[in-house]
This record gives C-alpha cells, structure tokens and sequence, in this order.
C-alpha cells in the first residue's frame, strides 16, 4: 500500500507539461509545413542581376529564391552595379530599395546599365517612410515595385511608367517553427524600434504587463514613460533575424505594431503619404508558427484573415483584453497560429511572390 501511495504522489517535474505542449504544437507545425510546402515554378532560362539592400532576411529570401526561379543569377554590391552588369550583361537588372547603403552616383550607374539595352527594376519595401529619396528613384528605373498601396499612384503622377503592388513576404528557411531553449520562452515579445506609437501603447499596457513574462526588444526605449518599470523587459539594440525567430518561436503571443507614417515620427515621408500596407514583420511571425496581434492596415485582409490568421486590435484596451483571452486559451491561440503558418507558407513566399516580379521586366515593351 506504501509503494501504490508513493506512485500516486510522484509528480512530474513542472516544466514537463510544458515541454509535452511544445512537441505537440511543433507535431502540428511541421504537418502544417509538409501539407503546405511552397510550389516552385520551373526554372526560366534567363540571367538575373541581383542588387541587395543589406536587409538579411529580404536578400537573404529573394536571393534563394531566384536560385530556384532562374538559370543563372548574379549578385552585385550597390557600388559596382554598372561594372557588373557590363561584364555579365544580365537579360534583366533587380534591385532592393535603393537607400540606406546605396551610393551617390546610384542612378547615374541605372541610367547607364538601361543604355546597355538591360531592363531595370527596384522594389521598394521601406514605402511610404522615405518618399523624399523615393519620389526621385523612381523616376530613373524602368519598373517600379512597391509593397505599399498608398504609393502606387504617387510613382505614376511623377512619371514612372510600370508601377505594381508587389506585397513583402517571407524565407520559410529563415523564419520557421523550432525548438527553443528558455532563454526564448516568453508570454509576449514585441521587437522593434521605440517609434513613438508603440511607447505610447506600452506605456498604457504597462501596469497589465508587469505580471507577464514579456521581451520588448530593439532601439530607443528609453523613450518610454515607464521605462523604469519595464526596464527588466527591454533587450537594447538589433537583434539578428535568426535569433528573432527564435523569439518569435518561444512566444505565446507576439505583437506587431506598424509605425507612424506622419512626419516628424522617425521617417523622411515628406509627402505625407498614409501608409495602408502590412510590414515584413506580419510574415514573419506568422510563418513561425506563433499567434500575433497586429493593428490594422488596409491591404490586411486581402492577404490575412482577421481572426483566423491572425488577431487584430485598433487600441489599447482592445489589445490588453485579447492577450489576456489567448493567453487563458491555449488551443484557440494555437489554432490560430497554425492557420496563419499555413496561410503563410502556401501564398507568401518569395518563391510564390516573385514570378510576378519576373513576368513583368522580362515583357518587352
């Protein structure tokens, strides 16, 4: 009777249950993967010059993803674009974003790689924050891709000829579900840089917030009211997109706040373009197998579902409640979760989201 009473009291240790919880959703992630891998068109028989911007997980994406889509690709630093594409004469020229790193004589080498008789394209994915440098760049390429619907008409009224919605995506290589140590585990993450929209709203959720375990993770937020009190929660400074996933993958819940369009908050948007497009980050997050909680924008629903993919908030308020729902039920977040993992790897892609991109500057006009 001794031995029965000792089994009945053996206890498992507490981290067991949560262990068994995360195989069992990572189980179910990986059917979701197998079910849904991204369909790769065949291989075009072109050579394409690639220029990257130094954004990882975009170049990163969209160059394994024209390894796949093309026979030959090539890849440029922004410096030595006109040096390269006169050597290797590509049949077309890409380039990422065009700012940041790019240099001054950046459109004098485009203006000369097009009297080389190769098409050029740009796919701008920091609209509408810098229409300043974009509303010039766009003038110089032969096609002009944009992520932001707000911007669409705004390259065509400046002259450019072949503008087209080109929505971001992701690399499920790079942002996928995996395994986390505790060090990744948390109720809620947030990463990214302290725009003065998102202190507000940590600000107002901080008292909620002290009772989670929660990351808030990127530049500036010391700019917080209530820094002090959510000090022990901040990661200062950037953090790698590998090592981002890794967040994104330990979470319960991740929160995705779009920054402020308006000017003086942080961007160079001097033609006050409203931003109505979703951000890199709604990909992300969703294709490593975590719910989030986003705010709005208006191209959402055309490529997420609203309580189905993924959560949305339009305050504060709204946004506390939610969390504290879904963090009190587990399989309705975990649902969610996996129908925009799903959702995600089977329409947004860069190996989905490119042959667009391709059947455009390979059309001679």
């Amino acid at each position: 009777m001794k031995a029965v009473n000792a089994k009945k009291q053996r206890k498992h240790p507490p981290d067991y249950r949560e262990g068994y919880r995360e195989g069992y959703r990572l189980g179910l992630c990986e059917a979701v993967k197998r079910l849904n891998s991204p369909e790769v068109e065949s291989r075009r028989a072109i050579k394409i010059m690639y220029v990257p911007q130094g954004f990882q997980a975009i170049d990163t994406g969209i160059t394994e993803a024209l390894q796949q889509l093309v026979t030959e690709l090539v890849i440029s630093a922004p410096e030595t674009m006109l040096e390269v594409a006169a050597r290797e004469m590509p049949d077309a020229v890409l380039v990422m974003n065009g700012l940041h790193v790019f240099p001054s004589n950046h459109l004098e080498q485009i203006s000369e790689i097009r009297k080389l008789g190769i098409p050029t394209a740009i796919w701008f994915a920091d609209d509408p924050y810098f229409t300043e440098d974009t509303s010039e760049i766009c003038k110089s390429y032969d096609h002009v891709f944009t992520h932001e619907l707000g911007c669409l008409e705004f390259y065509r009224s400046l002259g450019a000829i072949s503008v087209h919605y080109l929505p971001l995506c992701v690399n499920p290589q790079m942002f996928y579900p995996r395994r986390t140590g505790p060090q990744y585990q948390y109720d809620i993450v947030f990463i990214g840089n302290a725009f003065r929209n998102r202190t507000e709203l940590f600000d107002a959720l901080t008292p909620y917030l002290l009772g989670k375990k929660v990351l808030i993770a990127g530049g500036f937020w010391e700019r917080l009211s209530c820094y002090e009190q959510l000090s022990p929660f901040i990661k200062d400074g950037f953090i790698p997109p590998e090592e981002t996933a890794n967040y994104y993958s330990g979470a319960k819940l991740v929160i995705n706040i779009h920054r402020p369009w308006e000017g003086g908050m942080d961007n160079r948007n001097t033609f006050q373009l409203p931003s109505r497009s979703i951000n890199p980050r709604t990909y992300e997050i969703s294709a490593c197998g975590t719910m989030q909680l986003t705010d709005v924008r208006e191209d959402l629903g055309s490529l997420y579902r609203p309580g189905v993919d993924l959560e949305t908030f339009a305050s504060g308020e709204e946004l506390q409640e939610k969390i504290d729902y879904y963090l009190k039920h587990e399989q309705e977040r975990r649902k969610i979760a996996l129908q925009g993992l799903k959702t995600t790897l089977s329409r947004h892609t860069f190996t989905s989201r490119l042959p667009y991109l391709l059947n455009v500057i390979m059309t001679r006009t």
